[in-house]
């Protein structure tokens, strides 16, 4: 049996510790862990070796129509994925052509082989659709997103959801009809207030526990969200829920009017250092699931136009090390939000045994140097959109490696 070996600080949920990791370059999978030789076919001394980080939010943008290929597709996606140690992803629907019945998602899943990464997708919810005949995630956008698939009330939303008693079901929360009532105001803050988050929110509980659903919600931007989630959690709701890096990185009221233009998002940056603090200490004690991008690579005319979303693949890696060294979190801390826990929800699906180190997982890993600063610029982006919101940031550490079913790839 033909194997990769390495060797270094491993990151499990004891700790850190020095270790051997053999993976089957046939199967991909890890086949047996020991102690250090010092001959291992990779040696790292100072690096930390951890269980392959996973986004459960990427915007590959990719379809049949292959209208928006120019801004990324599943191939550019993956590269870009793999520059910021991310070893697999989950996509989202909101196509020119979405993925909503059997044909048009296996379609999808077609361009999706493409990809260097595992690539999950998810079916789309709208006012017609149907669950499909085998078990796949479903996001469902509340209010007005990029693309077609969103609800104008929440009896409209309802009586979608009901359709799809017992299955996997993300929100986008924002309230439509609040979105309506704002959508005139000066800002888009302000046009996409916290308060629509919030009652969305409360509302996507009420569904989740009526219909059964195992429901995420995407992109928690607010604290008072997150208080609603963590209650609903002690009262045994199966809901977990994801942050994003620009809700935990910027806050609106240190930020000018130009720059929050350029980091136009849904929901957008909220404008309290405390509310971002909140949320930091929520994905440190484990409150929060999932660090998840939200990765949206649209191209630099499109955001001078207005266009919301932001890409972050290609940062994943470095923006943990901001997490690790500015904000205290341990190696543990960040292989549960960025490994283990998305590797749970992905494992259901693909059927693979993602974020934990252990022999029969898979052999997927993300090297971090942790004393190796990078600055973020154009040149070291690997998606197709060719920008980032750090652009110019120096992060305290970087991705030396990225493993992916025992193929080396350094960055």
């Amino acid at each position: 049996m033909s194997l990769l070996s390495i060797e270094g600080k491993i990151v499990t949920s004891a700790g850190v510790s020095p270790g051997r990791v053999e993976i089957s370059l046939s199967t991909g999978l890890i086949e047996h862990l020991g102690s250090i030789t010092g001959q291992a076919d990779l040696v790292f001394k100072e690096e930390l070796i951890f269980p392959g980080f996973i986004d459960l939010h990427v915007h590959a943008r990719e379809d049949s129509s292959h209208s928006q290929d120019y801004k990324e597709d599943f191939f550019s996606a993956s590269k870009a994925a793999i520059n910021g140690g991310v070893v697999a992803f989950a996509e989202m629907p909101n196509n020119p052509a979405p993925p909503i019945d059997e044909q048009s998602y296996k379609a999808k899943q077609k361009l999706g082989e493409k990809s260097l990464v595992d690539t999950l997708l998810y079916a789309g919810i709208g006012n017609s659709t149907r669950p499909l005949p085998f078990l796949v995630p479903y996001k469902v956008f509340m209010g007005p997103s990029v693309g077609d698939l969103f609800f104008k009330s929440q009896k409209e939303l309802e009586e979608a959801i009901k359709k799809y008693e017992g299955q996997y079901v993300s929100f986008h929360c924002e309230d439509p009809e609040i979105l309506l009532q704002s959508k005139n105001f000066g800002t888009h803050e302000a046009k996409r207030p916290a308060e629509a988050e919030i009652l969305a929110v409360e509302f996507a509980i009420e569904l989740i526990k009526k219909y059964n659903l195992r429901g995420k919600i995407c992109h928690a931007s607010t604290k008072e969200s997150l208080e609603l989630i963590t209650r609903a959690k002690k009262q045994d709701v199966s809901v977990t829920m994801e942050v994003a890096p620009h809700h935990l990185y910027f806050d609106a009221g240190r930020l000018g009017h130009e720059t929050l233009s350029a980091l136009r998002v849904n929901p957008p940056i909220r404008q309290t250092e405390e509310n971002r603090l909140a949320l930091i200490r929520a994905l440190k004690n484990g409150d929060i699931d999932y660090l998840a991008t939200d990765h949206a690579p649209h191209t630099k005319s499109e955001k001078a136009k207005g266009i919301s979303g932001m890409p972050h693949l290609d940062t994943y890696g470095p923006f943990v090390t901001w997490l690790m060294v500015e904000h205290g979190f341990t190696a543990f801390e960040i292989s549960r939000v960025c490994g283990l826990n998305p590797g749970k929800f992905l494992g259901k699906f693909l059927g693979f045994k993602y974020g934990k180190i252990e022999k029969g997982c898979l052999g997927s890993f993300t090297v971090i140097d942790p004393g190796k600063p990078i600055t973020i610029s154009s040149d070291n982006l690997k998606t197709k959109c060719e920008w980032s919101p750090f652009e110019g940031v120096t992060f305290p550490g970087s991705v030396a490696c990225t493993i992916v079913k025992g193929k080396v790839y350094k960055i």
